[in-house]
């Protein structure tokens, strides 16, 4: 299966080798950050540096002023860890390797934003702001959104695009020396910890039906059970019934415009995926989509599989026969991945409908995590 491994401008700018590694790997494809929120990377084979420090979400090329100048919101150019072109830089050095570039564009994600604009950000059910995830129910958020979209996947020599975060985004996330797992949260409660609350969002309730102060109440009753220890319980479930369609109604728009918007600047052929979850509630990086209309609507979707790859049969299921149905898999042994085991785990994503393979991260990975992939014979 054609196999695509993410990457870093940094993981390459300043490492002559590195084009050619990722290449002899034997993947055909990059997926290279060109819009990313902030992380802390390590880059074991650097000739240069070892950790990159990226302190704040940012993309990863000069953005063009007269496409920002009347926006409200407007994207951070990067600091020293990707200054200048280096997204441009590192595509071009990976390109002459021989290998086709595809943009990675990370959107519902920005920490910055939140700080900045804390009007922007979701707002849970006790009114604790979520300064990592703006809310895509703003008209001025999913308006920024989109047009980023557009910039930051469009760049020159990509061939295709992987956009994620094209949703909404919830409690789960990596913060900065995460300390919120002194209660276990099922699917259900981090379902309920997500759900925003800010004016846009009770706007959309009120529409669907719900008072939102009832609603708020709600929610709150429902989690209570859960910080003593107990289960959320079949109130949950209801809130997520009644909720759900103006939640999955406005990722769906989000989704709808940046597709479209990405498709407007692009060339023809240009292949435009979504990292996607097939239960519409789920929140964060793989937001969580209707398959069938996200089948319709992009060339494709990247899923994880790292825990499973069970992920993959909604969207088999809908017979999408053209689709990119690409199984997204950790090799980094430190991280949770398996890649002495990928061999197997890529031939049960196959007889579950994959048709492609996602590696994260080659630039993260170690030595012989690197050598496990090779060596497994499924990479090509």
């Amino acid at each position: 299966m054609k196999t695509s491994a993410f990457l870093y401008p940094w993981d390459v700018l300043g490492d002559p080798s590195a084009p050619a590694r990722i290449a002899d790997l034997g993947v055909r494809q990059v997926t290279l950050a060109s819009a990313y929120h902030s992380t802390r990377a390590l880059t074991p084979r650097h000739p240069s540096h070892r950790i990159v420090t990226a302190e704040y979400a940012a993309v990863l090329y000069p953005p063009d002023e007269l496409y920002w100048r009347r926006r409200e919101l407007r994207p951070y150019a990067a600091g020293p860890w990707a200054a200048g072109d280096a997204y441009g830089r590192a595509a071009e050095a990976l390109a002459a390797a021989g290998l086709d570039v595809h943009s990675w564009v990370v959107l519902a994600h920005n920490s910055r934003l939140g700080a900045e604009r804390p009007d922007t950000s979701v707002v849970n059910a006790y009114g604790d702001r979520y300064p990592w995830a703006p809310c895509i129910a703003q008209p001025q958020v999913r308006s920024y959104l989109v047009a980023l979209a557009a910039e930051a996947a469009v760049r020159p020599g990509a061939r295709g695009t992987e956009l994620e975060s094209c949703g909404w985004y919830g409690l789960a996330h990596l913060h900065a020396h995460d300390k919120i797992a002194g209660v276990p949260l099922d699917d259900t409660a981090q379902y309920l910890m997500s759900l925003c609350f800010c004016a846009a969002c009770e706007v959309g309730y009120a529409e669907s039906g719900l008072d939102p102060q009832e609603l708020r109440k709600r929610v709150q009753g429902a989690l209570e059970p859960v910080w003593r220890g107990g289960p959320v319980g079949a109130r949950g479930a209801e809130l997520l019934a009644d909720t759900l369609e103006f939640r999955a109604r406005t990722a769906r728009d989000l989704q709808e415009s940046a597709v479209a918007a990405v498709r407007g600047r692009a060339h023809a052929g240009f292949q435009v995926l979504l990292h996607a979850d097939p239960a519409a509630h789920r929140c964060g990086p793989n937001a969580g989509v209707d398959p069938a209309h996200v089948l319709g609507l992009a060339d494709g979707v990247v899923v994880p599989c790292t825990g499973g790859a069970g992920l993959l049969e909604p969207f088999a299921a809908c017979g999408a026969r053209e689709a990119v149905i690409a199984a997204n898999f950790t090799v980094v042994s430190g991280m949770g991945g398996r890649p002495g085991a990928l061999a197997q785990e890529a031939a049960r994503a196959a007889s579950l409908g994959a048709t492609e393979l996602r590696l994260y991260h080659a630039g993260l990975a170690s030595t012989a995590d690197l050598e496990a992939v090779r060596k497994s014979g499924v990479v090509g």
